[in-house]
């Protein structure tokens, strides 16, 4: 999407632009040469800092991040990650700015910090990056609880991808961020959070569901990336049985989502979608038969 850009210094556009900026958006002169003309605008730049996530005083991660929704991106990467087993193992969250960046500091239960120090790790690297610096290759591919797949309409696949576009208010200003959205059984965008990570996004999302006390099995998971097996884990340590990408999946991805019995579908695209698990969760049989939702 092309980023939404304003005449400087003090013109505006319509839309999008004109209403307050969410936060981790900040605005920067830029110079644009576009069809043949040089015009100095006021453009908008997606945030991206370096966010420590803290446990009991250990620094268990540093992710670079969007500046913002800091609880549920805590909440929602310690359920994901297995650190948490419950939201109630979270005692409370504090945000406090570093020298670098910002500290997310936890206080958790004992058995969580035990866990911890288990799975000791220290991330810091690319962009919502999950794995970097994982001290053993096992500590990779956890194992998954089994889901359900919801069973979702074609027609709700494509209502929540189209959709979600007019949710991403931090795409339509900068074009730097992904989402994730919970999405309800007939394809009505619900909770959306917005970051430069496509694994933060999703962190933040399964954070928000949990706090909101969302029943996450009831509805599916629709992301703005291609999924990882990583997305996959996530979405199922979540409790969601169903996962639509706007790009495709990796091997590992489909490997894990059938392991788990998660329904992936990937190149949701219009009314268009290919379903790499569980293709009778989108109404489709695998025999190539006519479907029948």
């Amino acid at each position: 999407m092309t980023p939404l850009l304003m005449p400087a210094p003090q013109a505006t556009s319509e839309g999008v632009a004109c209403a307050s900026p969410p936060a981790g958006v900040r605005q920067a002169s830029v110079t644009n040469w576009r069809c043949g003309q040089v015009q100095v605008l006021s453009d908008w730049l997606a945030e991206e800092v370096p966010v420590a996530l803290v446990f009991n005083g250990i620094s268990q991660a540093v992710m670079m991040a969007t500046p913002a929704d800091f609880e549920d991106f805590a909440l929602g990467f310690g359920l994901t990650e297995g650190l948490l087993l419950d939201a109630s193992e979270l005692y409370g969250v504090e945000v406090a700015q570093a020298c670098e960046g910002i500290e997310v500091q936890m206080e958790v239960s004992s058995a969580c910090l035990a866990r911890l120090k288990e799975r000791r790790r220290t991330l810091a690297g690319r962009t919502g990056c999950g794995l970097c610096g994982t001290d053993s290759l096992a500590q990779v591919r956890r194992t998954l609880p089994k889901v359900t797949p919801l069973p979702v309409a074609r027609e709700a696949l494509a209502q929540a991808q189209r959709t979600l576009r007019s949710w991403q208010s931090m795409q339509q200003l900068t074009g730097a961020s992904h989402a994730a959205a919970w999405c309800n059984a007939h394809g009505d965008v619900q909770v959306v959070r917005e970051d430069v990570g496509r694994h933060n996004a999703l962190d933040k999302l399964v954070g928000a569901l949990v706090r909101e006390r969302v029943e996450a099995a009831t509805g599916f998971i629709c992301i703005t990336s291609r999924a990882s097996f990583e997305m996959v884990q996530k979405a199922a340590m979540a409790g969601v049985g169903t996962l639509a990408a706007v790009s495709a999946p990796t091997a590992l991805a489909v490997d894990t989502a059938l392991q788990c019995g998660l329904a992936l579908a990937g190149f949701v695209r219009g009314d268009d979608f290919v379903a790499y698990t569980q293709p009778q969760a989108f109404g489709l049989s695998d025999t190539g038969d006519t479907p029948w939702m």
